[in-house]
């Protein structure tokens, strides 16, 4: 068997999303029949444990600042898995360093931070990945190949949610190292960004561009005490977000995210209606895509479960035999699979930036819309 080229991960971040990246790399080299093998090179990290970290999950170096991480000649791919607000210094100057990026969602802050990663990843030809990780689960990637089928033939609605609950406590502090997503100056929003941008990734690439919305969005707790200053601080994020959309295809949805809906830790669900079927999938049941069929005899027409797990389904051919389950993890290992297929076929793995700017300014006229009231036009 022929030596595989070698690909040098540095990654900029070790939390949640950097230890299932870090997974990933791990595992898509098992599974996957891939002409790049990841090398888990470098850690970045200011925390007192990064050095942890890095033995644990067998990181070669530790850095403690990520401009030297991007400095560095034997990295070849940059992973940011920063808070928000670093997403646009760091792919910018790793993009002029000439690395190679996949950058955790959203792309930025707003739209105008992402329009100038896109435009330094093209000026610089550097492949480049955002991290939608729900577009790779098999039953999600089952739904996008029946509509590009037709099999739902004209597409009239669709209905968008992401619920959680765990920041109903008005105890629960903002800022810091695990609580960043409630600091507006570190994430740049709350639910729509952090949630909503998942469902609106996942909307457009099943169903095409978003022409224009309408928002509602909402702050419950007014003030939280900060993690950084020690003072209690305005909240400056939204805790709920719903908007109306009207799609180019002239089809209409509804999308609404909240961490106050008591009982769900994270139920990201979608619904599509066409002229012939309608499909829906549940986060909380990821294995199965429910789908219904106009066109079945009368006698057994009615909502059918697809236990997506044979080898016929998305990427289930690369894991074990029909009837055995996956988990959330097994679509970063997807991510990265088709990252590095696609660096070897000339072929980008989606989306990239300039793909997922498209995500970030829906939620800019989402938030627009929700300070105005009014409806706002993409664009």
């Amino acid at each position: 068997m022929a030596e595989k080229k070698k690909l040098n991960i540095g990654l900029a971040g070790y939390g949640f999303m950097g230890r299932t990246h870090t997974n990933a790399y791990i595992q898509a080299d098992h599974f996957f029949d891939l002409k790049f093998k990841p090398v888990l090179k470098a850690v970045c990290g200011r925390g007192d444990n990064v050095q942890d970290f890095a033995s644990q999950w067998g990181f070669e170096s530790v850095e403690r600042d990520w401009r030297r991480l991007v400095e560095r000649k034997d990295i070849d791919i940059v992973d940011i898995c920063l808070p928000n607000r670093l997403h646009a210094e760091v792919a910018i100057a790793a993009a002029n360093a000439g690395k190679m990026i996949i950058c955790e969602k959203p792309l930025a802050m707003n739209a105008v931070q992402g329009a100038a990663m896109v435009d330094a990843v093209e000026k610089n030809k550097v492949a480049n990945l955002v991290s939608y990780n729900y577009r790779r689960i098999p039953a999600v990637a089952l739904a996008k190949k029946i509509i590009e089928e037709g099999r739902l033939g004209k597409i009239f609605h669709s209905r968008h949610l992401f619920l959680q609950d765990w920041t109903i406590s008005s105890d629960l502090p903002q800022g810091g190292t695990a609580l960043w997503r409630l600091d507006a100056n570190e994430a740049g929003s709350g639910v729509t960004g952090d949630l909503l941008a998942h469902n609106i990734d996942t909307a457009i690439w099943l169903n095409g561009p978003v022409e224009k919305v309408s928002a509602i969005t909402e702050t419950f707790v007014k003030e939280r005490k900060h993690n950084l200053s020690g003072r209690m601080e305005k909240v400056s994020i939204d805790d709920a977000s719903l908007f109306l959309a009207k799609f180019a295809n002239g089809s209409l949805a509804t999308f609404e995210a909240t961490r106050y809906a008591r009982g769900h830790k994270a139920k990201f669900y979608f619904e599509l209606n066409g002229e012939k079927a309608s499909l829906s999938w549940d986060l909380h049941d990821l294995n199965r895509l429910q789908f219904f069929n106009h066109e079945d005899e009368g006698i057994v027409r009615g909502w059918h479960s697809i236990h997506v797990t044979d080898g016929e389904h998305p990427y289930m051919d690369k894991w074990w035999v029909p009837g055995l389950q996956i988990g959330y993890e097994h679509s970063f290992v997807h991510q990265v699979a088709d990252f590095l297929d696609g660096l070897y076929k000339g072929q980008p793995a989606s989306p990239t930036f300039s793909e997922a700017l498209e995500t970030q300014k829906v939620c800019d006229a989402v938030l627009e819309s929700g300070k105005t009231g009014r409806w706002v036009t993409i664009g």
